[in-house]
């Protein structure tokens, strides 16, 4: 779960306060004394702690707020509402221009994922009906061209590239050229980084972001490399000007201090998150929804963005079918079981969901990613007539199906139980509603 060290122990400081019928000004000064320490432990700025905790003291201890039949709520209210206004306070998206190509500069230091995200950027924008052009302009780090190149062919997205003896400037401008003739509409600049923020390399910055005037410069900043993320945010802005900011590997880091304190030390807004190695691993940034993840409440509106573009609406139309009849297969079960995991990993899914987002039950829950590759290997272990009609497995077909999978007869009559209980629930469900809703909807999977 993004940030869970962090969460868990907010969730913990807070719960305590929501157990509480009344609060005085020293259970407030206790728990803000150990959000504090939950703050800087996960790296979060100094200063950005220090403005936080007197902000939110200051709303707290009101009248209104210590007189209200639920103090304790009102103070997590006023905490997840101060952290969404540190964040940003509302999503902040990428300005296309009126006049095509809209030229979007992607900025950082070598190995925070520029190459990768200018992909992943292009990708969202094809899927939104755009027609972007990726240009190579890294001509330093070995392979980097290759890279990009790569990622165009597995999108069928035009990379315009000049080898790597041509001067950058020179490549970029020619790039926005080349787009302006083709007719695209988004033009994504890769440029090159340094292991460490120098002159040469934001001269160059400066020569191209001179030359071609962008609409947008993103910084893409590894939110692993923690307090150093927050630091060359700063010293990007102040020797660039930058738009937005890209937070990737977001997923490896549990602490989550970047994420919390880049807006309030830059002035410029996250733009877009990567929380993972997948090109679906990217998401735009909602402060709103990240505090509500933050402190256990959930994410909703993610979650059904996510399902809206995982789940194939031709299958779910026709398993609706299915369901109407009584008639579900375990070529269905995982069907819908392979369309959830394209969702993501398990774990960030369950986060999202209100209830289930708690740090403490989410590590209760133990989402196990080997299990679920478990029940997909006894399912394909199974033939054509068992998996439309599993009453025909007997004991010696459970052994042939356990060996086949690598896993054990206890497994796959567990799966076969799981099975039962599915049918029984949706025949119920069709009894009692008129119509089936998916299996998303109705089914408890074993994880």
């Amino acid at each position: 779960m993004i940030f869970s060290g962090l969460a868990e122990k907010l969730q913990d400081t807070l719960k305590k306060l929501s157990g509480k019928g009344k609060l005085n000004e020293k259970d407030v000064d206790n728990a803000l004394r150990e959000v504090k320490l939950a703050l800087l432990e996960a790296d979060v700025n100094y200063r950005v702690v220090k403005n936080l905790i007197n902000n939110i003291k200051e709303r707290a201890v009101g009248q209104e707020v210590m007189d209200s039949l639920t103090p304790g709520q009102q103070v997590i209210k006023i905490v997840n509402e101060e952290l969404t206004k540190l964040m940003g306070g509302q999503q902040s998206e990428i300005e296309i221009s009126s006049e095509p190509p809209t030229l979007i500069m992607l900025v950082g230091l070598q190995g925070s994922g520029k190459t990768t995200t200018a992909g992943k950027l292009a990708k969202r924008f094809k899927n939104e009906g755009k027609n972007p052009l990726l240009v190579a302009g890294d001509i330093y780090r070995p392979a980097a061209i290759r890279q990009l190149q790569v990622l165009g062919e597995r999108l069928e997205v035009p990379v315009f590239s000049m080898g790597d003896k041509k001067d950058p400037v020179d490549i970029i401008k020619a790039g926005v050229s080349k787009a302006e003739s083709a007719g695209n509409d988004i033009v994504i600049l890769d440029t090159a980084g340094r292991l460490h923020i120098d002159e040469d390399m934001m001269d160059e910055l400066q020569e191209v972001k001179e030359n071609t005037d962008p609409d947008e410069i993103l910084l893409v900043v590894d939110s692993m490399t923690g307090q150093d993320a927050v630091n060359v945010s700063e010293n990007f802005n102040e020797k660039l000007g930058i738009d937005g900011v890209v937070l990737t590997k977001l997923d490896g880091d549990a602490r989550g201090g970047a994420a919390l304190s880049v807006k309030a030390v830059t002035g410029k807004p996250i733009k877009f998150i990567g929380t993972g190695e997948k090109l679906d691993d990217f998401e735009p940034f909602h402060p709103d929804r990240m505090s509500n993840r933050i402190l256990g409440m959930g994410d909703v509106l993610s979650l059904i963005e996510k399902a809206e573009k995982s789940i194939d609406k031709e299958k779910a139309k026709k398993l609706e079918e299915r369901l109407k009849n009584n008639k579900f297969t375990f070529d269905d079960f995982l069907d819908q079981l392979e369309q959830l995991r394209n969702m993501g990993p398990m774990e960030e899914i369950m986060g999202m969901i209100p209830g289930m987002s708690g740090a403490k039950q989410l590590k209760n829950l133990q989402v196990d990613e080997e299990r679920l590759d478990h029940i997909e290997a006894i399912i394909n272990s199974m033939t054509k007539e068992e998996k439309n009609d599993p009453s025909v497995i007997n004991g010696s077909r459970r052994k042939r199906i356990a060996n086949g999978s690598g896993t054990s007869i206890q497994e796959v009559n567990s799966l076969l139980k799981q099975y039962r209980e599915t049918k029984k629930m949706i025949k119920k469900f069709n009894n009692s509603k008129g119509k089936g809703k998916g299996l998303m909807g109705n089914m408890n999977l074993p994880f």
